[in-house]
């Protein structure tokens, strides 16, 4: 198990919503470790008996989805999209995100509309929200229940590589000056553009996480594995089939 978890496969479970909406809390996924090489990241258990840098070393492309040690205190695991490679200058302007100066192309498509579950309830109640969403104004009440429903947009990279975003509108995060990502560094963002603690901001507790090294990673993004609204109980085996969200299991990256 150990040497499995090491260098073929570890599970990862979504603590937040910053990869919304192609990660929701309660997601469980596993991630493929030899992608990107090895190095003292990749083990789990805190173990490093490798010299600094990484072995079998290869760069990932934009688009790709990483899991990392997230600075500054390169204890707990992240996960954000790549979006930024050596060498690449990136800003965000009035909400669009411009790679070398080049606006990437964004698309206007259906809302993004989820409805409230026990997991979300839960983690508003952690972080102190007054409601399940990222706001109330986000909250609708419909025939069916309570959701939450985001403006979204596709988004497509230089390579071709698209995914969806959500947009809250006009937010403080929207604009930021141009980063010229240095050798051996990512600039890494979340799907959920004005929710996410990224590469946008500096690596401080609750703010960001700057540049991220490279020798950071720990595996790439592979396949769904379990997805749950969190309504399961342990002593109820019986919960664990209604409370599992079917449509997600199975998906790959």
């Amino acid at each position: 198990m150990f040497v499995f978890r090491s260098f073929a496969y570890a599970p990862f479970s979504i603590p937040s919503e910053s990869m919304m909406p192609r990660l929701q809390i309660g997601d469980y996924l596993l991630a493929s470790k030899w992608n990107y090489g090895f190095s003292n990241y990749s083990l789990p258990f805190g173990l490093r008996p490798f010299p600094k840098g990484r072995i079998l070393a290869s760069q990932p492309e934009r688009g790709d989805v990483v899991i990392f040690k997230a600075p500054p205190r390169e204890k707990e695991d992240y996960i954000k999209r790549v979006i930024g490679l050596p060498g690449d200058q990136i800003q965000m302007v009035g909400g669009v995100l411009f790679i070398n100066g080049v606006e990437v192309k964004k698309r206007r498509i259906a809302d993004f509309v989820q409805p409230i579950d026990a997991a979300m309830l839960r983690d508003a109640k952690a972080r102190e929200r007054v409601s399940a969403c990222f706001s109330l104004k986000f909250e609708e009440q419909t025939p069916d229940g309570r959701v939450c429903r985001y403006s979204q947009f596709v988004e497509t990279l230089p390579n071709g590589i698209g995914y969806k975003v959500l947009d809250f509108g006009t937010t403080w995060q929207d604009d930021t000056p141009p980063r010229v990502v240095p050798d051996g560094m990512l600039f890494l963002m979340g799907d959920n553009r004005d929710n996410s603690m990224d590469s946008r901001f500096p690596a401080a507790d609750g703010q960001g996480v700057g540049l991220v090294p490279q020798d950071n990673l720990v595996g790439k993004a592979s396949v769904m594995i379990w997805s749950t609204d969190g309504s399961a109980e342990w002593i109820k085996p019986w919960s664990w089939f209604t409370a599992a969200r079917w449509s997600r299991i199975g998906g790959t990256f």
